[in-house]
C-alpha cells in the first residue's frame, strides 16, 4: 500500500509517500527555519500561515518525486497531535480534503509515535517489542512498545524538555538557532567541567527534569557577566551537553537492565545529536542489546515518519473518523 503523509505540526511542511510501512518514495520537506531565526524560535501564527502557503507545493512535489499519481495511493495520513494548533489544522483539514475528495480512507497520526516510526523507515527487519527513548524539542518521553499501537510510557520530562533546554541554553550563550546543532558544535570545541547540578532530585525514577540545569547555566553567565570576565561558552555547552546525555543515558539504560530489554531506540530531533548516539551505541554494546537510530534527515519533523506511522496504525485500527480534531497537546494514553 502506498501512503500519503502530510507533517504540519510546527515548523516544517513536509508531505511524503511510502510504501507498506517500510520504504521511502519520497519525502519532501519546507522548511521554516529561515523566517523564525529573527524571532529565536518558532512564531506559530507565522509557521501556520507557511504551511498554508506550501501544503499544496509539497504534495504534488512529493507525489511527482514517488512517480505516482493521486489515485495509486492507499491511505492519505496526518499528523493530528501534539503540536501547534494552527499547523496541526492546516494539515489535518487538507488531508481529511484530500481524502474525503478521492474516496481514500484517511489516518490522524500521534507525532510522537511518528517519530519511533522514523527507525521502521531505516532498519526493515525492526520489530517489537522494545524501548525507545523519544526526545526532541517539546518532549522527552521513555516508551515501552509492546506491539504496533500498544505503549507503556516509562517516564517523561515534568518541566523543559531535552531538546527546549539545548535551545534556550544555546540563545543564553550566543549561539544560532535552531540552537541544539549550534551548541553541539560549540560543545566540540570545549572541556566539560564540573556538574552544574550535582545531585539528581528524580534519580531512581524513570522521569526527567532539565530545567534546573538551564537556570543552572543561565545563572552561571550571569555571574560571567556581573563580574566582567570572558564568558566560556564552549566549555559551558560542553558541560551542559555532557551532563544532558548522562542523565538520558542513565534512564535509559537502567530500564533496559531492570525490564530485560532487547531492543532500545533512539529518536526525535534531540537524536541527531553525535553525542547522544555515541553514548547509546557504547552503552547497548556493553549489554548486547540491539540499537537503532534513524539516520539525521529522519530524526527531525518530516512526513515520511508520519505515513510510515498511518501503515501500521491502519493496518491495526482502520481509518480515523473525518470529524477527528487537532490536538495540541495530545497524550500517548490516546494511543494505548
Amino acid at each position: 500500500m502506498l501512503v500519503l503523509g502530510i507533517e504540519t505540526s510546527c515548523d516544517e511542511t513536509g508531505a511524503a509517500v511510502v510504501e507498506d510501512g517500510r520504504k521511502i518514495r519520497s519525502n519532501v520537506l519546507l522548511s521554516q527555519v529561515e523566517q523564525h531565526a529573527k524571532f529565536g524560535g518558532v512564531v506559530p501564527e507565522l509557521a501556520a500561515r507557511s504551511h498554508l502557503e506550501g501544503i499544496l507545493h509539497v504534495t504534488g512535489a512529493a507525489l511527482r518525486e514517488a512517480g505516482v499519481s493521486l489515485k495509486e495511493i492507499g491511505l492519505v495520513a496526518a499528523t493530528c497531535g501534539p503540536g501547534l494548533i494552527g499547523g496541526l489544522l492546516v494539515g489535518l483539514s487538507f488531508a481529511k480534503a484530500l481524502a474525503l475528495g478521492s474516496s481514500k480512507p484517511f489516518c490522524g497520526v500521534n507525532h510522537l509515535e511518528a517519530h519511533i516510526y522514523a527507525n521502521f523507515l531505516a532498519h526493515p527487519d525492526l520489530a517489537p517489542p522494545l524501548l525507545c527513548l523519544t526526545v526532541s524539542g517539546g518532549h522527552t518521553d521513555l516508551v515501552y512498545m509492546e506491539d504496533h499501537g500498544k505503549y507503556r510510557i516509562l517516564g517523561r520530562t515534568r518541566d523543559d524538555a531535552a531538546g527546549e533546554a539545548f535551545d534556550k541554553v544555546a540563545r543564553v550563550l550566543g549561539l544560532g538557532y535552531p540552537g541544539g546543532p549550534y551548541l553541539e558544535k560549540a560543545a566540540r570545541q570545549g572541556k566539560p567541567g564540573s556538574p552544574l547540578i550535582r545531585t539528581d532530585s528524580l534519580a531512581g525514577t524513570y522521569d526527567f527534569s532539565f530545567s534546573g540545569l538551564k537556570t543552572a547555566v543561565i545563572n552561571r553567565v550571569h555571574r560571567y557577566r556581573q563580574k566582567n570576565q570572558e564568558l566560556p561558552v564552549a566549555d559551558l555547552a560542553a558541560t551542559f551537553q555532557q551532563q544532558v546525555v548522562t542523565i538520558l543515558l542513565e534512564r535509559t539504560f537502567r530500564a533496559v537492565d531492570e525490564l530485560g530489554i532487547k531492543t532500545v531506540l533512539l529518536s526525535g530531533g534531540v537524536a541527531a545529536n553525535g553525542e547522544l548516539r555515541k553514548g547509546f551505541a557504547r552503552e547497548a554494546a556493553a549489554r548486547e542489546v540491539r540499537f537503532f537510530c534513524p539516520p539525521l534527515e529522519l530524526c527531525t519533523d518530516n512526513a515520511a515518519m508520519v505515513a510510515a506511522a498511518g501503515y501500521f496504525h491502519f493496518q491495526k485500527s482502520g481509518p480515523s473518523p473525518l470529524d477527528l480534531p487537532a490536538f495540541p497537546r495530545l497524550s500517548w494514553k490516546l494511543q494505548e
